[in-house]
């Protein structure tokens, strides 16, 4: 039997199943790129929970970039652990197993997500 949709949990054979949070702050595990790109946002549907992948959009240091004039594009995003800017032309698929510690939800900047999202793909 599968729990209402609200829950966003599962009930399956082996147990209760939790599925990736859309939205869901990460902190980027890859020592290689994690001085630069140091979260990543996961913004797949958790409709495609099976995949071995996740669309993520990455987050780097307000202070580290020269130029943030495209606001629409790349917004600005204030944390408890700083500003950073969301880097919505850098979106990546990444390994599930690279998404392991989970910082926050930023499912209150939904819209302006989403926005920079559109902004990328139809350029409204």
């Amino acid at each position: 039997m599968n729990w209402p949709i609200e829950t966003g949990c599962f009930q399956t054979p082996i147990g209760v199943f939790k599925p990736m949070s859309q939205l869901t702050l990460y902190k980027n595990e890859d020592d290689a790129s994690n001085g630069i790109y140091p979260y990543f946002i996961d913004i797949q549907n958790p409709l495609f929970r099976d995949l071995n992948s996740r669309l993520v959009i990455p987050l780097s240091p307000h202070e580290a970039l020269d130029n943030t004039d495209a606001k629409r594009l790349c917004p600005v995003i204030s944390l408890n652990e700083g500003s950073f800017v969301l880097l919505t032309h850098q979106m990546t698929s990444v390994s599930k197993s690279l998404l392991k510690t989970k910082v926050t939800s930023l499912e209150s900047f939904r819209d302006k997500i989403l926005a920079a999202i559109d902004m990328l793909v139809s350029g409204i």
